[in-house]
């Protein structure tokens, strides 16, 4: 179990506007990652050093955005203006938190714009609309070397401003939240408001970049 990736939502400037904004203040560019089929989304991906990635999606007009978890998750956050959407946990066997949840991961794919087709299975989207708090948890089913991390440069993720309740988040992790972010600081907040991400520090090249 470690971390994956971030998400961030597209705002009023859809996708590219989006990703334009962040790269400049990242100073990096990002490249497409292609559509979901089953969720009606697609993103933009920019790897991160330490086999992370940060993501930016944006809800297509697309029946499967309307039915599936994730691409109402993403359509509401972007409505609210967008922003950071959630953080996301990898696992090699969802057996254990498909039991402790009750319910079946659901199959994910995307294609590049190369051709390639990423697959992948993913469970906990309902909880992190219920609360925001709560990452998701993903188990690839490509090779490694697809990951949407490979290539990344010297960006790198310092820190994550939550507001919530780190107990809870213990619980939802199975107890092994300090495996997940170890080596990784991150502030708890007391909620103003929704619970979720409030800011994401990177290093940069120029310096740090608060998000």
């Amino acid at each position: 179990m470690r971390l994956d990736h971030l998400s961030f939502a597209a705002g009023p400037d859809g996708l590219m506007g989006t990703t334009e904004q962040l790269s400049r203040q990242l100073g990096a560019d990002f490249h497409d990652g292609g559509f979901h089929p089953r969720f009606g989304t697609r993103n933009q991906i920019l790897p991160l050093a330490g086999g992370l990635y940060l993501e930016v999606v944006e809800a297509l007009e697309h029946p499967a955005a309307e039915k599936a978890p994730f691409g109402q998750a993403v359509r509401a956050r972007s409505e609210m203006g967008g922003g950071w959407l959630g953080w996301v946990v990898a696992v090699e066997d969802l057996a254990p938190i498909e039991a402790r949840l009750g319910r079946k991961a659901v199959p994910g794919n995307r294609r590049l714009p190369e051709g390639e087709e990423l697959q992948w299975q993913q469970i906990g989207i309902k909880g992190l609309q219920a609360d925001p708090q709560l990452p998701f948890f993903i188990k690839w089913l490509s090779d490694a070397e697809s990951h949407p991390s490979v290539g990344g440069g010297d960006i790198r993720l310092a820190k994550l401003e939550i507001a919530g309740d780190p107990h809870r988040v213990d619980e939802w992790l199975g107890g092994k939240a300090d495996h997940v972010v170890d080596g990784l600081e991150i502030a708890w907040n007391a909620p103003n408001g929704q619970p979720g991400i409030d800011a994401v520090t990177f290093h940069t090249p120029a310096g740090p970049v608060r998000i």
